[in-house]
């Protein structure tokens, strides 16, 4: 299936990593592949990094293509520094080596759905990659799209399409991310 988790509201991510603790339940390999993200202080980067390759092996990988000590994510820099740009062309260019590669189950594109809003990548070229590579994605092998701004297109291929709305957040009240909850 094509699943896309989409809207304003926070857990895109977090749902995305739900499916894959799923799906590690039932012996799947899994790739995540973050767009414009690339912090390793972050709850999912920290746990796949220290279970694997260990005692505690899992069949999951995570990969981020972006530096966000060196360039920090904010709409103006999104927009104006190349460096984002090149950093989604080669989490493009990985994923779709990946898919191709029939090696993982699950492959989660985090963000995707930003990077193509802010046309850091070709949305035809995404649409028609995927559609031209439906045959993978059937059977045992998923791929899931997060971010804000899904595109109508987008939401027209996919199979399964969730929009998250925010009610009530607590950055509202002036409260920071929380370890753990928000990343």
């Amino acid at each position: 299936m094509l699943i896309t988790f989409t809207g304003n509201g926070k857990g895109k991510t977090s749902a995305a990593l739900g499916v894959a603790l799923r799906s590690l339940g039932w012996n799947k390999k899994i790739c995540v592949i973050q767009f414009i993200k690339g912090d390793k202080e972050v709850g999912e980067w920290k746990f796949i990094k220290n279970n694997v390759g260990t005692d505690h092996d899992l069949p999951i990988e995570i990969h981020q293509f972006h530096d966000d000590k060196k360039y920090s994510i904010t709409e103006k820099n999104i927009l104006e520094n190349k460096e984002y740009k090149k950093s989604c062309e080669k989490a493009w260019s990985f994923a779709k080596e990946i898919i191709l590669g029939k090696k993982f189950n699950l492959v989660i594109l985090d963000e995707i759905n930003n990077v193509i809003h802010y046309k850091l990548l070709d949305e035809k070229d995404v649409l028609d990659f995927i559609r031209k590579n439906s045959s993978l994605i059937c059977g045992d092998s998923d791929i899931i799209f997060t971010g804000r701004n899904a595109s109508q297109k987008l939401i027209d291929i996919a199979d399964l399409v969730t929009e998250m709305k925010e009610v009530k957040h607590p950055f509202q009240k002036g409260i920071s991310a929380k370890e753990g909850i928000d990343y």
